[in-house]
């Protein structure tokens, strides 16, 4: 069995088997029978794609979109393998990714930059290629129409400069990638949500994520939908929340600026201290053991993405 969440508007969310439980959602929109899946995990989110289509009792043909909100690799890595399980099905990605799916070599490396090479075999494997005729490039202000339900893309750069979020105008909930943050639900207390950013390399940008979240509130979401993950209802105040966070994140990597070759570590300590601090003052009473191995990697990309900032910076 895997995590299934079914919202009862047309909205499923269920885990993609990437890296943990509960880590990484693919989102699905259904309406009159038809398909369309928001991210896909890593090739491993495969068998609970297909389990998730049985659950609703339809079959692959009736997947007619692919819809990525960004194309780091546990939000796109899985593409290929799902589009190639889909016969009917268009992809839909930011003009600056569209390349990639199409020929992913220099993604390939880039990640492999950032994580090196045994992790991406290990986590990733071979990032399948998608014929570049089944690729949509959707600018902002695309619209995808499933079955008559429109799906509005948003240019929303700042966590990376090819990432969209959609607005699902049916419910007005919009499908924010990583530009509304993280949300574990291992952190909910009393039905509260925690909200932090991430500030993943290499194309951090928080005047641009700062705007991009704006943008997103002016549609008056009655949720957001992460990827990690799943729904966030009261939007205003979690956005309230991550941006006070993010002012936060960007404080400490300032501060650190001039640190040398200490700076990355010294950023992530000092990040971790700010987000325990935090998450306790939600009231969530997780052991320490416990926090670090859901907040672990985040901390440690988190840290490499601002220091990727700073860089940038100074040129």
């Amino acid at each position: 069995m895997f995590d299934w969440r079914d919202y009862g508007n047309g909205i499923v969310a269920f885990d993609a088997g990437y890296v943990r439980p509960i880590l990484a959602a693919i989102h699905m929109v259904i309406e009159n029978g038809r398909v369309a899946f928001i991210d896909t995990g890593s090739n491993d989110a495969l068998p609970n794609a297909l389990a998730a289509l049985k659950k609703l009792g339809v079959n692959e043909a009736a997947v007619d979109y692919v819809i990525l909100t960004h194309i780091h690799l546990d939000h796109a890595g899985g593409a290929g393998s799902l589009m190639a399980a889909f016969p009917n099905a268009r992809l839909v990605v930011h003009p600056r990714g569209a390349r990639h799916m199409a020929e992913p070599s220099r993604l390939v490396v880039g990640v492999t930059a950032v994580y090196g090479a045994d992790y991406v075999d290990r986590v990733y494997g071979e990032i399948l290629p998608i014929p570049a005729e089944r690729i949509i490039e959707a600018p902002d202000g695309y619209v995808v129409s499933l079955a008559g339900r429109e799906l509005l893309c948003l240019d929303t750069p700042g966590h990376a400069r090819h990432h969209i979020c959609i607005v699902d105008r049916r419910t007005s909930g919009i499908f924010t990638g990583d530009m509304f943050g993280l949300s574990y639900r291992e952190l909910d207390v009393d039905g509260r949500q925690f909200i932090f950013p991430t500030t993943t390399p290499t194309q951090f940008e928080p005047d641009e994520m700062r705007r991009s979240i704006s943008r997103l509130l002016s549609f008056a979401p009655e949720a957001v939908y992460l990827t990690h993950y799943g729904r966030v209802p009261d939007v205003r105040r979690r956005a309230s929340d991550l941006l006070r966070h993010l002012d936060v994140l960007v404080a400490i990597a300032l501060s650190e600026k001039d640190a040398g070759a200490e700076r990355q570590q010294h950023i992530k300590q000092a990040m971790a201290l700010y987000l325990f601090e935090q998450i306790r003052a939600h009231g969530c009473e997780l052991p320490d053991a416990e926090l670090l191995a859901v907040w672990e990697t985040d901390l440690e990309l988190n840290a490499q993405g601002l220091c990727v900032w700073l860089d940038s910076q100074k040129s």
